[in-house]
């Protein structure tokens, strides 16, 4: 999630941009799906959209000030929500997540990762979802959910 660049490519950053009205999007697309953004999960999600960087559990649990006594289960009950909703990714590499702002599709993430100022960017790579479901297919496997990391240096940090 951090460090989001205007980019001329194809590839297009997934992070939210606004945090307020993609939380408004948010509890929209989480209601027509039968379900509720209660307040530990809003507050969890807005951690995710506030934070420069990629989120780990502890943190987010540490910043859950006024949350009652929120517990680590609580906190991974949270984020997995949020990922089965689509509205957040974990980054396997990292151990951390990030908000995903991309709620209008289902997609497999792509990540940047870099390797200097440990920042991340997803891309919505669309060309590599298509490379991926075309192989995964012709091996007669049917993916669900895939995230994908490349690490290497960041346009900031090789320039």
């Amino acid at each position: 999630m951090a460090h989001s660049h205007a980019h001329s490519h194809a590839n297009t950053p997934c992070s939210p941009q606004e945090a307020e009205a993609f939380l408004t999007e948010a509890e929209a697309l989480v209601e027509q799906k039968g379900q509720k953004l209660t307040r530990i999960r809003r507050k969890v999600l807005h951690l995710l959209l506030e934070s420069s960087e990629p989120a780990k559990a502890y943190d987010l649990l540490a910043n859950l000030d006024g949350e009652g006594a929120a517990k680590p289960p609580t906190v991974y009950r949270a984020l997995d929500f949020l990922q089965d909703m689509g509205l957040a990714h974990k980054i396997e590499s990292l151990n951390a997540y990030v908000a995903c702002g991309h709620t209008s599709h289902a997609h497999s993430a792509v990540f940047i990762i870099c390797d200097t100022c440990g920042g991340a960017e997803e891309l919505h790579a669309v060309e590599t979802g298509k490379a991926l479901d075309k192989e995964t297919e012709a091996a007669g496997f049917k993916v669900r959910s895939a995230v994908i990391e490349a690490r290497g240096v960041c346009r900031n940090c090789a320039s």
